[in-house]
């Protein structure tokens, strides 16, 4: 092997960088070369790829984002699309690709490999989601966003007597809404993985404000509903001001925390390795704090298990 190529594909997350100058660099250091894909699998499939030495990714460790840009690509999802992809890396003299993202972008992957690039993948996604890996690149940054906000929208809901509720990202997997409400003492937190009662919902506020609590901090992924329209209905029943928060990208953005930057860079490291060690199709995670590979297929199957431990934690401790 003697060139590979790195994307960023999918939704971002802060920690991408890290991941990045930690491949670009290690592979160096190896005496390989590096192409930068811009776009994801979308800059891909239009040629746009440039070569990448130890000055393309100074500066970028602390940086949110992903200085090779990304993009969701559906066309990717045709074998002929795929196989020009697979030429394209040809033409450029390419042996390998590191693909940084979440399923779809894992699943792209897997797809390639089969076309004869070999592939790794890093997990790049806030949202915590892939089941392999213990946590994924961005989501760390992601909890202290919203941690931050949960303490400062708690000041001006006590101000004024309020229920707030806040909304994060979390479509199918409640992890973000579930740390974030426990390290920010939400009172009650509404997840996917969970059956919720509204009713069970305003008993909760009221006896919060029957024991005197001064403000009530709700905690709601988007995949269950709309902060706006629960919102609506708490005041409407319980007669308490209700305000709603949509957190929205601001989850996304920002300097990613130590934590984020050591786990993208141990990854991206043990990424490079893979590849020496002619690895294929391949995925990288962090079980127990120690750095693993699965198979892709493998690790797509795992099924995700919601913590129902640390959520009874979290109601246990918000009474």
């Amino acid at each position: 092997m003697r060139k590979i190529a790195i994307l960023t594909s999918g939704g971002d997350a802060p920690g991408m960088n890290a991941a990045i100058r930690a491949v670009v660099r290690i592979a160096l250091h190896n005496n390989l070369e590096v192409m930068g894909v811009r776009r994801g699998y979308a800059g891909l499939i239009s040629g746009d790829l440039f070569r990448m030495d130890r000055h393309s990714v100074s500066d970028i460790i602390q940086r949110g984002g992903t200085i090779l840009r990304t993009a969701r690509c559906s066309e990717f999802k045709k074998e002929e699309v795929r196989q020009k992809a697979a030429n394209i890396l040809k033409a450029y003299g390419v042996d390998a690709l590191i693909v940084i993202g979440g399923d779809g972008t894992f699943t792209g992957a897997k797809l390639l490999s089969k076309l004869g690039v070999a592939t790794i993948g890093l997990p790049g996604t806030i949202d915590n989601d892939l089941a392999y890996t213990d946590y994924t690149i961005g989501f760390d940054t992601a909890l202290n966003t919203v941690h931050d906000s949960i303490n400062k929208l708690r000041d001006t809901s006590t101000s004024h007597d309020r229920v707030s509720i806040i909304e994060v990202m979390g479509r199918h997997c409640g992890d973000i809404a579930l740390y974030s409400g426990l390290a920010g003492g939400a009172e009650s937190i509404i997840v996917p993985e969970k059956e919720y009662n509204r009713d069970e919902l305003i008993r909760t506020i009221l006896d919060g404000k029957n024991n005197g609590k001064l403000h009530n901090i709700i905690i709601l992924a988007e995949g269950v509903g709309g902060a706006n329209e629960l919102a609506e209905y708490v005041q409407e029943i319980s007669g308490l001001e209700t305000r709603a928060t949509i957190l929205g990208h601001i989850q996304r953005g920002g300097q990613p925390t130590v934590a984020d930057i050591v786990l993208a860079s141990r990854l991206g490291a043990r990424a490079v390795e893979l590849l020496m060690e002619g690895k294929s199709a391949r995925v990288v995670g962090i079980r127990n704090n120690q750095v693993i590979d699965d198979d892709i297929d493998e690790a797509l199957a795992i099924e995700r298990r919601f913590d129902n431990e640390l959520y009874e934690v979290a109601r246990i401790l918000s009474q």
